[in-house]
C-alpha cells in the first residue's frame, strides 16, 4: 500500500497551512509555516494562481492529508457520505471526525493523528469498555474512549496529556483528565475542520 514517506511538514508548505502532522512541533517557532511559509521545491516562492480545479484539488488533498487517507479509502468515505441523507459534504467531515485515531488525537491521549493510529493498533484503548485496536472505528454519540489501565504509564501517551493545553478539545467531546477517559456528547461540528468541504464536493461529483 502506497504511503508518503518524505518530510510531512513540505506537505503542510503545500497546502499553505498548518496540518499539524508533526505533534507538538507544530505549536513552536520551529513549524516549517512559521519559517518558510511558500510551497517547497524551485518554484516555490513564484506567485501561483490556481484554477477552480485547483482550488478543488487542494482542498481535497489538504482533507486527506489532515486525516492520513489514501485515495481509495476517501472515495469510499464520500460515497457513503453521498448516500445519506443531508449535505454531502457535512456528512463527510462528520465521518472523517468520528473516526477512532482522529478522537484519540483531539481528546489529547496522542501528539498527531498518525500516533494515535499506531497507539491504536498496539490495543492501548478501549471503546464502551471493549478494546478496539481499528484506527478508522467510527464513534458515536455517548460512546466512551479511555486508555487501557495497563498503557496510562506510557511516555507518548503522557507526554501528549501534558501539552493538550495547547489544542483546544472540540465542544462535542468531553474528556476526564483524571480517569483518563473521554465520550463523544454529540455528533462533530463542521466548524472544527478547516476545509471549504463545498468545494470537496463539487470536485468528486464531476
Amino acid at each position: 500500500m502506497a504511503r508518503y514517506t518524505d518530510s510531512v511538514c513540505k506537505l503542510c508548505r503545500r497546502e499553505g497551512v498548518k496540518l499539524f502532522l508533526k505533534g507538538t512541533r507544530c505549536a513552536t517557532e520551529k513549524c516549517a509555516i512559521e519559517r518558510r511559509s511558500y510551497p517547497p521545491g524551485q518554484h516555490g516562492q513564484a506567485k501561483q494562481r490556481l484554477s477552480e480545479y485547483g482550488t478543488q484539488l487542494r482542498e481535497k488533498q489538504k482533507l486527506k492529508r489532515i486525516y492520513g487517507l489514501l485515495e481509495r479509502q476517501f472515495a469510499t468515505y464520500f460515497e457513503k457520505s453521498d448516500k445519506k441523507t443531508g449535505m454531502t459534504g457535512e456528512n463527510l467531515l462528520k465521518i472523517l471526525e468520528s473516526r477512532l485515531d482522529n478522537v484519540v488525537y483531539r481528546l489529547g491521549f496522542s501528539a498527531s493523528r498518525k500516533q494515535s493510529r499506531m497507539l491504536i493498533r498496539q490495543n492501548h484503548f478501549r471503546v464502551n469498555g471493549k478494546g478496539v485496536n481499528i484506527p478508522s472505528y467510527l464513534v458515536s454519540v455517548n460512546d466512551v474512549i479511555e486508555v487501557r489501565e495497563g498503557s496510562r504509564a506510557i511516555l507518548p501517551i503522557q507526554d501528549a496529556l501534558q501539552n493538550v493545553t495547547r489544542r483546544t478539545i472540540p465542544a462535542w467531546l468531553e474528556l476526564d483528565r483524571t480517569a483518563l477517559k473521554g465520550r463523544v456528547q454529540s455528533e462533530p461540528l463542521k466548524a472544527d475542520i478547516p476545509v471549504r468541504e463545498q468545494l470537496v464536493v463539487e470536485l468528486c461529483s464531476r
